[in-house]
């Protein structure tokens, strides 16, 4: 009987047990699989159901409110039960005290207690195919825009990234160690690598034996931290660390000062020893360590309860990691961490000691064809030297301590990026919500939301702030980490071919260095002079190439690592005036127009009509040469006059007839050549999936702050605070007020007007490329030095003029005409300029600091104080630290307010837009005053941003400066 009704049921489990009217009170017993139409069930619905006062649920006689929930007794069996009842379901069948008719039904036949464990095993596969089903209806929990299991994965993939990086290092060199000396054979390696594996076992003996001494000799100044972190990872952190400060050093020397090493490496060090102590101390204790009662004296009662304490919390932060539970880990773990910092004198005492180690164990010799007949030239690959530097302006000069590489090492730094491990990499999940001065962001790796370099007042105010105060702040910095990108590859893939040829085009650095001229056969001093500058001229220039190319080496490698993952996420923090800044430095989108061109949103939208048309616009834009200042239909056209231009460019980038190598921004016009003709060669344009954010940036943005500020009609109409057919041009407004000054210069009689050659020689240079950089900079500060630099640079591109006393002389008398054209058009900008900075020096003159709070409610804290001289005897030399003193700088608190004012409102106006997109449900990225989203949510974005502009201005700012 019972194998019959088995087969009838197996067609019925998608079925409800209870009818309809008790689903409300009986939601749990759904997992039975029964239904009131089952054909199981009619098997035994007798003739009439009979209540016996269980009201609204006839069936079997079960009362309403029962609830059944699935469960297991202690045999394995599925049973259903409620405590207190006398019905319950025990693994045989129902048991009934004082059942009747539907109950006599079941028990009359002789098979029940046989049958009774088909039916269990009938129930539990209808179960489990019930909670299949119902789990596949269920919504899917998605974690950071993915399902809970890839993120969890990709989670873990994170932590490893940033908690095993340097010791993955280690390990390999080690590897590579133990393959030498098995195969007896050096393994065929790149340059640099083979360079680090040669200097990393002895590097690792001299740390292991320093650490040896520094065991309970305290009067050694570093003794007290070098024992903090294992001597092969202290050696990989301290033979990348250095080659990575080498390989970004601005000034392409080939050289770092030994106090910035030295820093960076003791920092370093202690940041990776406090991950590693972290870690330590969620491990589970060995059980081998524990001895048994009665082998070990009798503990104290307070001991045991410590020991119990202990290790509930191990085991409590074992689970919290295994689920990764990384926030609370970390409060716990910061809790109970009662080492304090090191400090910036431990800092340069270890990283001293481990630069000289160093220095005494890496060696470099030329590669085999260059050595010749004679012996192996081998030499140490770092040398300490001691340099004088003259100070700008003054006749005295500075003597510092500098670690120089061999020209070798120096060499091969160009190719070593993709070798080095690049601490703070874009994040495989979105970063943690900000909550604090120091927590949010990455897992792991220390994390400020502000930069504050040193300042100490800056620090603890921010520290003090009330949380709530700064909620529209963390709010906004983790909009901006959680928008999420991926690289491009095609446009990579063009970078990568462009590189490997030798660079030199699309703004790239050409790969070789200029060739030195040779020494002229004379000895006429004049020739020997112009010679001698000619090659001091060549030196420059290769050292900049040279920093270029360790540059775009850096970008290349972060671009390689990450160009195969799903997408990546940038997290974000401030500098002290309010400004986000993505926290990785290499490949972000701030970055040059080969960053931004090998960027894109990892969220594709559809185009629309609407994002079509804003597609051509921002191609035009890229392009620019003037084209970005037509009207929007004359952008439009312009782009689709070159459709012929632009689908060559997208086919063959590197063979056609390369048009977008004439852009102004080479990559991102080609990846907008790329989706465009996607787009139109499309049978449905509008529905091509687009990946590339679309800029609108401001004109002049701090112009456009300070002609908010005073309400300034004439400033607003020239920086498209007024709306106009065409955008207005204010960089080719100043252009033209300095070309008509020039102009009547020129006329003037030189012999009593000086500047009419001058005018003479540069009319046929003004233009706004000349002024632009100047009129940009005028509002945050710029000095007359500081333009006139600007514009020889300018000149120097274009070699209108050979000889440099005359290039000086000229620049000089153009700088003069620009600031003046600035003071005639702006005015009211000037005014409050002004204002402002005799705000500040009254401030300044009481030896306080300016301070005020942004409309986001940041507080702000200039930091400018005069320095002191600290001196710390390390091994290596005496280090001069910089400290600061009680004592402020006034004319820097004076000069610095106005600038430094108007980027705390782009920050802010910045930040309420990234906020007011989110919601509104945009894609959104921002650099200061440039704002990025989708083709086909451009013009959603524009009417957020000028909303909060308004929104920003409606309040009295000015009358509101808050100083604390």
């Amino acid at each position: 009987m019972w194998r019959s009704l088995l087969k009838q049921a197996s067609h019925t489990h998608k079925s409800k047990f209870v009818p309809e009217s008790c689903t409300s009170s009986l939601s749990s017993s759904s997992s039975t699989g029964f239904c009131q139409t089952s054909a199981f069930i009619n098997k035994f619905r007798p003739s009439k159901a009979i209540n016996h006062g269980f009201s609204g649920c006839p069936i079997l006689g079960f009362r309403e409110n029962y609830v059944f929930p699935s469960q297991k007794d202690c045999l394995g069996r599925f049973g259903f039960s409620h405590s207190g009842n006398p019905l319950t379901f025990s693994g045989k069948f129902w048991n009934f005290k004082g059942y009747a008719s539907a109950a006599e039904a079941i028990v009359s036949n002789e098979d029940d207690l046989s049958g009774s464990e088909e039916i269990n095993e009938l129930v539990e596969a209808m179960i489990k195919e019930e909670r299949k089903e119902s789990f596949s209806k269920q919504p899917k929990i998605m974690v950071g825009g993915m399902g809970v299991a890839k993120y969890n994965t990709l989670k873990r993939r994170q932590i490893k990234i940033e908690t095993e990086a340097w010791e993955e290092a280690a390990k390999e060199y080690q590897e590579l160690i133990a393959d030498m000396c098995q195969q007896k054979l050096a393994p065929n390696l790149p340059y640099v690598k083979s360079l680090f594996l040669g200097w990393f076992e002895p590097l690792r003996d001299s740390i292991a034996a320093e650490q040896e001494v520094c065991k309970g000799n305290f009067k050694i100044s570093h003794a007290a931290y070098f024992n903090e972190l294992s001597a092969d990872m202290m050696a990989v952190v301290t033979m990348h660390k250095l080659m990575g400060l080498l390989m970004t050093n601005t000034a392409g020397t080939g050289g770092i000062r030994v106090v910035q090493a030295a820093c960076q490496i003791g920092e370093a060090i202690e940041n990776e020893a406090r991950i590693q102590k972290f870690l330590e101390k969620t491990k589970k204790k060995n059980t081998t360590d524990k001895k048994s009662v009665t082998e070990s004296e009798p503990e104290t009662t307070e001991q045991g309860k410590l020991a119990k304490n202990e290790e509930k919390l191990r085991k409590k932060v074992t689970q919290l990691m295994k689920k990764q539970k990384v926030h609370q880990v970390r409060e716990i773990v910061k809790g109970r961490d009662t080492s304090k910092p090191w400090g910036q004198e431990a800092h340069v005492k270890v990283g001293c000691r481990l630069i000289q180690l160093l220095m005494e164990n890496a060696y470099i010799q030329p590669p085999v064809d260059q050595i010749g007949d004679g012996p192996p030239d081998i030499r140490p690959a770092f040398v300490h030297a001691l340099k004088n530097v003259i100070k700008d302006g003054n006749k005295g000069s500075r003597r510092y301590g500098v670690i120089e590489c061999d020209p070798l090492v120096r060499k091969g730094l160009e190719k070593t990026a993709k070798h080095m491990v690049i601490p703070y990499m874009p994040m495989l999940v979105p970063p943690q919500n900000w909550t604090g001065y120091d927590q949010g962001a990455y897992l792991f790796l220390p994390s400020y939301v502000m930069r504050t370099h040193g300042a100490k007042q800056q620090r603890e105010t921010v520290k003090r702030t009330p949380r709530k105060q700064l909620e529209p702040v963390f709010e906004a910095l983790d909009t901006l980490g959680n928008t999420k990108w991926r690289i491009n590859r095609r446009i990579l893939g063009v970078v990568d071919r462009l590189w490997a040829n030798g660079g030199r085009l699309a703004d790239l650095v050409d790969r070789e260095d200029v060739p030195l001229p040779e020494e002229p056969d004379t000895e006429d001093e004049t020739e020997i002079r112009k010679w001698k500058w000619k090659v001091k001229a060549v030196k420059k220039e290769n050292n900049e190439r040279h920093s270029q190319r360790c540059d775009v080496e850096l970008k290349l490698a972060v671009a390689r690592k990450m160009k195969d993952e799903v997408g990546f996420y940038y997290p974000h923090n401030l500098d002290f005036r309010g400004r986000a800044y993505p926290m990785h430095p290499y490949l972000n989108h701030l970055g040059s127009d080969l960053c931004r061109g090998v960027l894109e949103f990892a969220e594709g939208r559809p185009l629309g009509k609407s994002g079509l048309r804003w597609l051509k616009i921002h191609l035009a834009n890229l392009y620019a040469g003037g084209v970005d200042k037509l009207s929007y239909e004359g952008r439009v056209e312009f782009t689709e006059s070159h459709l012929d231009d632009i689908f060559d460019s997208a086919d063959r980038p590197l063979e056609g007839k390369r048009w977008w190598l004439s852009a102004e921004d080479p990559f991102q016009c080609l990846a907008a050549c790329i989706n465009l003709s996607e787009a139109l060669r499309s049978s449905i344009p509008e529905a091509t999936i687009s990946h590339m954010p679309v800029h609108q940036d401001g004109s002049c943005n701090g112009l456009q702050h300070y002609a908010a500020l005073g309400r300034d009609k004439l400033g607003a109409a020239a920086v498209n605070l007024v709306a106009g057919d065409k955008p207005a041009d204010v960089y080719s407004g100043i252009a033209a007020r300095v070309l008509d000054i020039m102009k009547r210069d020129a006329q003037e009689d030189p012999a009593t007007n000086p500047n009419a050659l001058h005018a003479r020689l540069l009319i046929n240079q003004v233009d706004r490329k000349l002024v632009k950089q100047t009129v940009m900079t005028s509002v945050y500060g710029v000095t007359y030095v500081g333009a006139r630099d600007q514009i020889k640079r300018r000149l120097k591109e274009r070699g209108a003029i050979a000889d440099d006393t005359q290039l000086f002389v000229a620049s000089c008398y153009a700088a003069r005409t620009t600031l003046t054209a600035l003071g005639e058009m702006f005015q009211a900008a000037r005014s409050i300029m002004g204002w402002l900075g005799e705000c500040a020096k009254v401030i300044a003159s009481e030896n306080q600091p300016v301070r005020w709070v942004t409309p986001l409610g940041l507080p702000v804290v200039q930091p400018y104080r005069q320095l002191g001289r600290h001196l710390i005897k390390t091994s290596l030399q005496v280090l001069t630290l910089q400290r600061e003193t009680d004592k402020v700088m006034v004319k820097r608190q004076r000069t610095a307010f106005p600038p430094n004012f108007v980027h705390s409102l782009d920050g802010s106006h910045m930040m309420m837009t990234a906020v007011a997109c989110k919601k509104a449900g945009l894609n959104f990225a921002g650099v200061h005053d440039s704002y990025w989203t989708h083709a086909c949510d451009v013009d959603e974005m524009n009417r957020i941003l000028r909303e909060k502009f308004v929104e920003l201005y409606e309040a009295p700012i000015l009358e509101n400066v808050m100083y604390l």
